[in-house]
């Protein structure tokens, strides 16, 4: 490592050491995006003074908490007891930065995610989203807060019960929500995304939707990517933004499982529960999608640096992700977007 390159990866850890103090979500029930986005601000080239402003910008804007005192230990035999305690973020992070620090990061993940995975809606994805900023970092510190930050917010959809698939397209599941009875005029207590997610979620008519998917580990997480894509595409909506995102998050994330299949099943549930909050939107057609790559749009150099100009946490996630997707997927629609999430071209 250079001089330059150890002061920057040197500046990271600082303030990250600093953020892990604070809560995993602010007041009312919202993810603190904070450790993301300094890991995607250092990928995309933003200086440690940078990092350091956008911090406490975000700290005094959003009025983040410190993290709630320990209630009581958290032990291997009986880590499951208190899931979805958000009373208990100490005792769970605690207990997973020390199993990371145990096992490592990689069995540490392959050890216990497979449990957690039913509840990957917890805080609206957002622990799945730090779990694969802390792999990005190879951060031991950050996979162990994530996964407490899972165990914490836990929030299980309907399991998969093993039902034969009756579709291998990613975009089929989307389009059928709106034939759920009840989908179109469900009731939330607030406009949480999660609390969203657990109200369609819990229309009976949504049980099924977990298991129709046909999962085939070379075809599914490309076409899952592309419908996301498509879908943030022709609505720029908050909630289509989290699908894009999330498949960045997965393909970080699910090398280190043993199955991929039950993770990327149970976030295309999270995003198909999302479908009415998006308004059921007609995903564009191959022509039209086209006509959409072939849009004008800057260079990444300028799309990057008008993220890390940014302040809005959502314009870094899409900005990063979409860069790293680009370079999977060689898709230039992903540049698209991703120029229009940050106002470059409208």
């Amino acid at each position: 490592m250079t001089q330059a390159a150890a002061i920057l990866h040197n500046g990271l850890e600082e303030v990250l050491s600093r953020a892990r103090g604070d809560s995993v979500e602010f007041p009312y029930l919202l993810a603190n995006h904070v450790p993301m986005v300094l890991v995607a601000l250092d990928r995309l080239g933003a200086p440690p003074q940078r990092l350091e402003e956008w911090y406490e910008q975000y700290r005094a804007a959003n009025g983040l908490v410190p993290m709630p005192p320990p209630v009581a230990p958290i032990r291997r035999a009986n880590w499951q007891e208190a899931l979805g305690d958000r009373s208990r973020e100490a005792d769970y992070r605690a207990f997973f930065v020390g199993e990371v620090g145990r096992l490592g990061i990689a069995t540490a993940i392959r050890t216990y995610l497979p449990r957690l995975t039913d509840g990957v809606a917890a805080s609206a994805t957002h622990p799945l989203m730090r779990l694969a900023y802390g792999v990005l970092a190879q951060n031991g510190q950050e996979v162990g807060t994530a996964l407490g930050y899972w165990a914490t917010c836990y929030l299980p959809l309907p399991a998969a019960t093993g039902a034969t698939p009756d579709t291998d397209d990613p975009a089929a599941i989307l389009a059928d929500i709106g034939t759920i009875e009840g989908v179109r005029d469900y009731k939330t207590e607030t406009d949480l995304l999660w609390h969203n997610i657990r109200a369609v979620a819990s229309l009976p008519g949504f049980r099924p939707v977990v298991d129709r998917l046909a999962f085939d580990e070379h075809r599914t997480p490309s076409r899952m990517a592309g419908t996301a894509l498509a879908l943030f595409a022709a609505t720029m909506d908050f909630s289509a933004l989290h699908a894009v995102t999330g498949l960045h998050w997965l393909r970080l994330v699910s090398p280190h499982l043993e199955r991929k299949d039950p993770l990327y099943r149970a976030f295309w549930q999270v995003i198909a529960s999302l479908v009415p909050k998006i308004g059921f939107p007609v995903l564009p057609t191959a022509v039209e999608l086209e006509e959409m790559r072939r849009r004008k749009a800057p260079g990444w150099d300028a799309i990057k640096q008008a993220a890390i100009a940014s302040n809005d946490e959502h314009d870094v996630s899409l900005v990063f992700s979409s860069l790293q997707e680009e370079a999977v997927w060689h898709d230039p629609l992903y540049r698209v977007v991703a120029a229009r999430r940050v106002s470059l071209i409208p």
